[in-house]
């Protein structure tokens, strides 16, 4: 496994930027801050999503939530994406959540309208038609953690912070936390991490069954994303129909009741 993944380090397609646009933070000044990347040889069929906000830690402002919605409406009918995998170029942070400092130049209406932006894009992920899987190799705090939640798979470095912590700074998550949560972790376990503002480190997290895998984390900063990676290829050979099907009934058993979330199955 190792070998090929090394293998395919080398057999990779260049990173993509999106078109810089013009809005109200600076991160067209400064590049784009989402980049996209098809990987080739034997990773073929896995896309990567780089978040890269160095100087705001990837924090959640307008440039970076309006270039994720654009790479997310570019691959949404890609074929060719059979697993699109999230994870940061900002070393020792995933996401650092909502960008406090920008939301303090909005005023009511802006904000309003912001937050509804920001669920819109978790839905996305969501929804996305073939699986997601968040690679987290450093923080992910409020709205971080909420990204990662959107996403339908979860591999954290041990060393990962990770927490809803809203309520420390007299907030609530408003990006689809306080649902998706108790989803994952059962309605008590929630409210206990969301009332305390509790962070977990990635072990906690894995105790918990908030992410998948929890890995030690390398001098390199990045073994979570390896080892998303490596699942990411256990998915690859299997059928890529039944693979995004399989999500759709995944999905609607979070939100209704199970005779409403079967699907007839194909014969075998």
């Amino acid at each position: 496994m190792q070998h090929a993944l090394t293998s395919a380090l080398r057999l990779t397609l260049p990173w993509r930027p999106l078109r810089a646009r013009s809005y109200a933070s600076d991160g067209a000044a400064r590049g784009p801050e989402i980049q996209v990347r098809a990987l080739a040889g034997p990773d073929k069929g896995i896309t990567e999503i780089l978040m890269n906000r160095p100087h705001a830690r990837n924090a959640l402002g307008n440039v970076f939530v309006n270039e994720l919605l654009e790479a997310l409406a570019q691959l949404w009918n890609d074929k060719q994406v059979r697993v699109l995998l999230f994870r940061s170029g900002v070393k020792g942070v995933f996401c650092a959540g909502a960008d406090l400092k920008e939301r303090e130049q909005m005023n009511e209406a802006e904000v309003g309208v912001f937050v509804q932006r920001l669920r819109g894009l978790m839905n996305e992920i969501a929804a996305f038609p073939a699986p997601t899987i968040a690679a987290m190799d450093g923080y992910a705090l409020g709205g971080g953690l909420e990204l990662a939640l959107a996403c339908d798979l979860r591999v954290a470095a041990s060393s990962a912070v990770m927490g809803l912590i809203e309520t420390t700074r007299g907030l609530l998550p408003g990006a689809g936390g306080t649902q998706r949560l108790p989803r994952c972790l059962g309605v008590a376990l929630a409210k206990e991490l969301i009332f305390t503002g509790r962070r977990l480190s990635g072990m906690q997290a894995q105790a918990l069954g908030l992410v998948n895998h929890a890995v030690a984390q390398n001098k390199e900063g990045d073994a979570a994303y390896h080892r998303a990676r490596e699942l990411a290829q256990e998915i690859l050979p299997q059928a890529p129909i039944a693979v995004r099907l399989g999500k759709v009934p995944s999905n609607k058993v979070l939100t209704k009741p199970p005779t409403v979330a079967f699907l007839t199955p194909h014969p075998g």
